[in-house]
């Protein structure tokens, strides 16, 4: 994994995640430089499998101010996504189940300078749950305060 320019914070705080898997997106120049200079928002983006290929939708990749009106892109265009079919298919019988998704995780650029996506297979949590995370996460921040002020 190289240089991450996005993470879904929402996602891990939302969902148990099942199952990571890696894919490539299909971008066109404005929006590879969009993502190079972080104008991008994962947080209310999710993956559908349409006839037989992962879609990604509802991500935010902003416009630059330098990029000509006509090489512009849609801001919250739908985007393919390259995977392997045993993958499509593994994803495709996980979302029939009742109470899964897929959501993105972040997106980076590799060691080849390749725009990457990371998906999940997520299920969504009871709101028990997210107040156990942030009783756990208050409980830490205040255990990592303590061994600082000793």
């Amino acid at each position: 994994m190289g240089e991450n320019i996005a993470t879904n914070k929402k996602a891990f705080f939302d969902y148990h995640i099942e199952e990571k898997f890696e894919a490539g997106v299909i971008l066109h120049g404005s929006e590879v430089k969009a993502l190079r200079a972080g104008r991008v928002n994962l947080k209310d983006g999710f993956i559908k499998i349409v006839r037989g290929e992962a879609i990604l939708f509802n991500v935010h990749i902003g416009i630059l101010s330098t990029t000509h009106h006509y090489y512009g892109h849609e801001e919250r265009g739908s985007r393919k996504l390259l995977l392997h079919k045993k993958q499509i298919d593994k994803m495709f019988k996980a979302v029939e189940k009742e109470g899964f998704t897929l959501v993105p995780l972040s997106i980076y650029f590799n060691d080849r300078n390749l725009a990457k996506m990371e998906i999940a297979i997520v299920k969504g949590k009871k709101l028990y749950d997210k107040r156990e995370d942030l009783k756990e996460k208050s409980i830490k921040r205040d255990i990592e305060r303590a061994l600082k002020g000793e």
